[in-house]
């Protein structure tokens, strides 16, 4: 069995490797986006990857070659045990900006244009990438990070669960998006019934003594609403 993480090394690899280790699975990883979208290449319709673990919008796009798992659970409490996560947006800690709207015109980072959170979410709340002067495509949003408290851009929507493993006292919180429903763990469609059962029965065995380091408490079972 493969697996293929498109969320690492936002979120550690490490996780992914303890997953995968579980799993008995072959581990790969894909940096450059967030997941496929329409027109990407992708793994799952010929058979290169058994498992993902993707941002929400891929799910969209391949829905019918995949299928859900048991989705990860994050510690933070205002998930308050459920699936879900938050867009946390951050400026500099000395900056003058109060609100979102203070940020018109002014320099956006983000992760990649196949985010839930450092992107689509920035879409719904500015109604087009046009409200800043600049964007910025830093690649990962640990790099959003560097270059909001480098000086490259003035804001950035952080998975909340990346800034809680990496806290940054130079860093504000000014506006906090969500919930949304938690990046999608998904099996190919055409795996036999009974190892995909096998395979979630495993995820939903991993828990928060395996998982807790990496700010989740364990696996539960998700619907299709929740990404539909």
């Amino acid at each position: 069995m493969r697996i293929i993480t498109y969320l690492a090394p936002s979120l550690p690899l490490a996780l992914f490797e303890t997953i995968a280790q579980r799993l008995g699975a072959e581990l790969m990883r894909e940096e450059r986006i967030s997941g496929p979208l329409a027109g990407d290449d992708e793994p799952f319709s010929r058979g290169d990857a058994d498992v993902g673990f993707i941002c929400a919008p891929s799910y969209r796009v391949l829905r019918g070659t995949v299928e859900l798992l048991p989705s990860l659970v994050p510690l933070d409490p205002r998930a308050a045990g459920k699936p879900v996560y938050f867009a946390d947006v951050v400026v500099r800690r000395d900056s003058n900006v109060k609100t979102f709207d203070d940020l018109r015109g002014a320099r956006w980072a983000y992760n990649d244009r196949n985010s839930r959170s450092g992107w689509f979410s920035m879409i719904e709340r500015a109604g087009s990438p046009d409200f800043f002067g600049s964007l910025l495509h830093a690649g990962s949003h640990l790099q959003s990070l560097e270059a909001v408290t480098g000086g490259r851009a003035d804001a950035a929507a952080i998975d909340s669960n990346v800034l809680a493993l990496n806290p940054r006292d130079d860093l504000r919180v000014i506006e906090s998006w969500g919930p949304f429903a938690i990046q999608p763990s998904i099996i190919r469609s055409a795996i036999p019934e009974e190892r995909k059962r096998e395979v979630a029965a495993t995820l939903l065995s991993i828990g928060r003594d395996e998982l807790g380091t990496f700010g989740f408490s364990g696996f539960t079972p998700v619907s299709e609403a929740a990404y539909l």
